[in-house]
C-alpha cells in the first residue's frame, strides 16, 4: 500500500478579495512539483466566492470538470446554451473535450458560495463537449458510498458521466461508523478528502480539509471518530 498525506494547512492559498481559493495540487500561482496531481486527478480547488462576484467567461479544453457546491448557489452559463444555478446537494459535470466556454457567478447579495472543483484528465481527447447536473439525496450518502460521477461507459445509479475510468463518491459517516472500500480496478487509487469531521484511515487521523491518497491496496477501512463528511475520488494512477 502506498499513501500520501496532504494536510489542510499545506495546501496552496490564493486570496484575490472576491475569491479565496485553497489548492490541493499545483494551480495558477501555486506551483509545487511534488503535488502536480494524484493519478488522473489534476485539480482539487476549495473555492469561496464573495457575494455578487464570480468567474468571467473563460475556456476549457480536454478536461473533465466537476463542481460540488457546499454552501450557497453558483450560477452557470456556457456557450452550449446552459444557464442554470448549481445548489447544495447538486453535482455538475462538464466534459470540455474539443472546447467550451463558461462563467460562474454568485448571485447572492449577502452570502458567500463555497464549492469544490475537481479536474480529471480524460481518457479520450477531443470528445464532444457535454454538460450535466443532478441533485442527489442526502439520505443516499448516510453511512454508505453514494456514487455521483462514473465513467460514461459504466454508469451506475444516478451517477453523472465523465470520459475517464474514474468515480466520485460522497459519504456522510456517523460517529463510530465505518466503511470498507475496494477499488474498481487494481490500477486505480483513492483520494480521500475530508470536508468536515474526523476519520481514521489505515492508522492516519484526518481532520477537516485533510486528504489522504492511497494506491496499491486490495481494500481499506474508513472509521469516523466524529460525524464526518467526505468526498472520495477513485482515479487511474497511470
Amino acid at each position: 500500500m502506498k499513501t500520501i498525506i496532504h494536510k489542510a494547512n499545506t495546501r496552496g492559498h490564493a486570496d484575490q478579495g472576491w475569491l479565496k481559493s485553497y489548492h490541493s495540487f499545483s494551480f495558477a500561482s501555486y506551483q509545487n512539483t511534488e503535488r502536480n496531481n494524484f493519478g488522473m486527478l489534476r485539480v482539487l480547488n476549495d473555492d469561496i466566492v464573495q457575494p455578487k462576484m464570480g468567474f468571467g467567461t473563460h475556456p476549457h479544453q480536454n478536461m473533465e470538470i466537476i463542481s460540488i457546491p457546499l454552501k450557497g448557489a453558483l450560477s452557470h452559463k456556457d456557450n452550449m446554451g446552459n444557464k442554470k444555478a448549481i445548489e447544495v446537494g447538486e453535482v455538475q459535470v462538464m466534459s470540455a473535450g474539443t472546447g467550451l466556454s463558461h462563467s460562474e457567478f454568485n448571485d447572492s447579495k449577502t452570502d458567500e458560495v463555497n464549492f469544490i472543483q475537481l479536474w480529471i484528465i480524460p481518457e479520450e481527447m477531443s470528445v464532444k463537449p457535454n454538460y450535466e447536473q443532478r441533485i442527489f439525496s442526502e439520505e443516499g450518502k448516510v453511512n454508505r458510498l453514494q456514487t455521483v460521477v462514473a465513467p460514461k461507459d459504466k454508469l451506475e445509479g444516478d451517477a453523472l458521466p465523465i470520459s475517464q475510468q474514474a468515480y466520485i463518491y460522497r459519504i456522510s459517516l456517523d460517529r463510530d461508523k465505518s466503511i470498507d472500500i475496494s477499488l474498481k480496478s487494481k490500477q486505480n487509487g483513492l483520494y480521500i478528502f475530508i470536508l468536515d469531521g474526523e476519520v481514521e484511515v489505515e492508522g492516519h487521523l484526518l481532520f477537516e480539509r485533510d486528504a489522504l491518497g492511497v494506491s496499491e491496496f486490495e481494500s481499506l477501512k474508513i472509521n469516523a471518530t466524529h460525524d464526518s463528511q467526505l468526498i472520495i475520488i477513485e482515479v487511474p494512477m497511470y
